[in-house]
């Protein structure tokens, strides 16, 4: 060989080498993110659902580049008025955002102070009141449920979520759903995740396994500029919330960063006492008879909240699912937080497992350990049964506790 030749060729060996570095350097990754994808690459998500936990999950998803939509019933981001100030912890709604990247944004819309508590008996007599605690002592901080909707939508790509989307049937085509809402529109996923909360319209096509009463129903009511509504009430709450308990009773006041507050009453009742009870809730004055007549030795202040409440009242049953539910796994359809475990509400940890449930499922749709989306969905549905296996047994023992005669003794024994 010349020597131009033999030169010609060290040079080609030469950047053969190099581009075998350049092509470890830049395409490994790329190939290595699709292994990561390989279950959903290519695949058309659809959560049904914009509540926290499928906001968590669309944006944990498309954090890892799959191809999401969310699908939310709602006209837009504010058709409706949110409920009550969330409490997120650590190992679950907050370690979610802590995986999505959004603690500081978290951090920008939380309220400081919202974590106070105030426990009374029924003549509104203070037993406990927190003290005002620095930053750095707060374990759970507290955030609207509105600025929590609202940074998790600002997190998702550009028209992540179709509004108006109110879901009422679907189907299964050529290996894939067909999504049918209540507008007359439709959608194709090969994935589909119910996030569609206690009501879930998707949860049949996976089991049907139904909730059971769990004896308590709660009365939810709001009274808007509470400061100037509710001013004896309003100064109890002291920007946090009251718990009222007594004669197997409860009354649980929130104050909201709107300057409005939410009130839930407990009351031990027949599973269709909303139904048969004759109140029309839509009538203040029957709310405020009823309220009397069931709390009748509890002091007149707390008629405060039902005098100055904003129409209609709701009355909410509270349902758990069974605690040993189990179903066999599908291979495209899954679902998250109520939906998939509904508790009642006292022990706090509704959203924070519907948010933890969106960080587990992400992860093992995302992850490496699973050769196909079936297998995917039979992990995190066996864990996430048996963790929310434990914490609706939690919740139902707290319900009982707090609609019991020793209700104000276990809730000074926890907090103590």
């Amino acid at each position: 060989m010349c020597r131009w030749g033999v030169q010609l060729n060290i040079l080609f060996n030469k950047l053969s080498f190099c581009l075998k570095c350049y092509r470890l350097i830049i395409v490994y990754p790329i190939k290595h993110r699709l292994i990561e994808m390989s279950i959903i690459t290519d695949k058309d998500i659809a959560i049904v659902g914009g509540g926290p936990g499928g906001l968590t999950l669309a944006r944990l998803l498309q954090m890892n580049g799959a191809n999401v939509k969310v699908y939310e019933r709602d006209v837009n981001s504010n058709a409706r008025a949110q409920g009550a100030t969330l409490d997120l912890h650590e190992e679950s709604g907050l370690k979610a955002l802590q995986e999505a990247g959004l603690m500081d944004a978290f951090k920008a819309k939380y309220r400081p102070g919202a974590e106070r508590l105030c426990i009374t008996d029924k003549t509104a007599t203070i037993l406990f009141q927190d003290e005002p605690r620095a930053e750095e002592e707060i374990f759970r901080p507290e955030i609207d449920r509105g600025p929590l909707q609202q940074l998790l939508l600002e997190s998702l790509h550009p028209s992540t979520v179709v509004w108006d989307s109110h879901f009422v049937a679907m189907s299964q085509q050529n290996g894939a759903w067909k999504l049918e809402f209540k507008n007359g529109e439709h959608a194709f996923a090969d994935i589909v995740i119910a996030a569609d909360g206690a009501n879930s319209k998707i949860r049949p096509y996976i089991t049907p396994i139904k909730p059971f009463y769990s004896g308590v129903t709660v009365v939810e009511g709001a009274v808007y500029h509470s400061e100037t509504a509710a001013p004896k009430i309003h100064k109890l709450m002291n920007g946090g919330k009251i718990f009222a308990m007594g004669d197997e009773k409860t009354l649980v006041v929130s104050s909201k960063g709107d300057g409005s507050l939410v009130f839930y009453t407990g009351c031990k009742t027949g599973e269709f006492w909303n139904r048969e009870c004759g109140i029309d809730f839509s009538d203040k004055k029957q709310v405020l008879d009823w309220f009397k007549s069931e709390y009748i030795d509890w002091d007149s202040v707390w008629q405060e909240l039902f005098e100055n409440a904003t129409l209609p009242f709701i009355p909410r049953p509270m349902y758990c699912m069974p605690l040993d539910q189990t179903w066999e796994p599908l291979s495209n359809l899954t679902l998250l937080g109520d939906a998939a475990h509904l508790m009642p509400p006292f022990a706090g940890e509704g959203v924070n497992m519907a948010m933890l449930d969106a960080l587990e499922l992400s992860k093992c749709l995302t992850g490496e350990d699973f050769t196909d989306v079936q297998q995917a969905i039979a992990a995190y549905e066996q864990e996430m049964r048996e963790r929310a296996a434990e914490t609706a047994g939690d919740s139902l023992a707290s319900s009982d506790a707090l609609h019991s005669a020793d209700a104000i003794q276990f809730f000074l024994n926890i907090i103590s």
